[in-house]
């Protein structure tokens, strides 16, 4: 009689016998909660305020609806003990809300940057508009970096991820541009944001600036997955014996 006649074979056996369920972690799960309610209260206040076809067309609601998707989904993971999010999900999830955070208040909300969004007469920020403007720009940005650093497993991403990542923000530029082009002359906000106002840059000019652009998001991105390498060995040995292909939101 052959052993595999009498011995299960291991593809037999449930996975929840051959592996431990996953420790259940209510305070990320908490945390990562309240990251997700801070991206919905933002985007519902900017709906409520807002024309809902103007304000789905920023990249800080889109890069913030992703945020609250992964996180609440990760949230729910972590209260159930169930497995991570993959970690080009968590990564590229990451670079988006870290793109909103980092152009608005270098860029957008800096008069010195030559396209402060203040300069334009047709956008006011005022009450519940300021409300939310902190809560997509400042608040979520901080907390996912932070969830990132302190409450994700390290050690998944690769170089690859980088370039795969910026591929959602050269269709976002396609459309911006395709959007803008199909809207009357003179319609608010044809452009939804000012480097890549055609009407005062012409195409050259916005072309330019997506380049210098892409190449700063580019950086960012093998910044993080750098980084990503680096943390295993900065927070001890027990993580650098963590499984490379698990990683994502634990």
């Amino acid at each position: 009689m052959r052993y595999d006649q009498i011995s299960p074979r291991l593809s037999d056996v449930p996975a929840s016998v051959v592996l431990p369920p996953a420790p259940r972690r209510p305070y990320a799960a908490a945390f990562r909660a309240l990251i997700c309610a801070a991206a919905v209260a933002g985007i519902v206040i900017d709906l409520a305020v807002g024309s809902p076809g103007r304000v789905l067309s920023y990249f800080t609601i889109q890069s913030n609806v992703l945020i609250a998707i992964a996180f609440g989904w990760s949230a729910v993971r972590a209260v159930r003990g169930g497995p991570p999010l993959p970690a080009r999900v968590t990564g590229g999830a990451l670079l988006y809300i870290a793109i909103t955070g980092l152009v608005y208040h270098l860029i957008l909300a800096n008069s010195a940057s030559g396209f402060s969004m203040t300069d334009d007469q047709t956008v006011t920020v005022t009450g519940w508009r300021t409300v939310s403007n902190q809560l997509l720009h400042t608040v979520t940005p901080l907390g996912a970096a932070l969830d990132w650093l302190l409450l994700t497993r390290p050690g998944g991403l690769r170089p690859r991820h980088a370039a795969q990542w910026l591929l959602y923000p050269l269709a976002y530029f396609a459309f911006a541009l395709t959007r803008g082009a199909l809207l009357h002359p003179g319609s608010p906000a044809r452009y939804p944001y000012p480097f890549l106002d055609v009407d005062q840059h012409g195409y050259a000019g916005v072309l330019g600036n997506a380049v210098v652009l892409g190449l700063a998001f580019y950086a960012l991105a093998l910044a993080i997955v750098g980084l990503d390498r680096v943390l295993p060995y900065l927070r001890g040995p027990e993580n650098r014996i963590s499984s490379p292909a698990a990683s994502g939101l634990k």
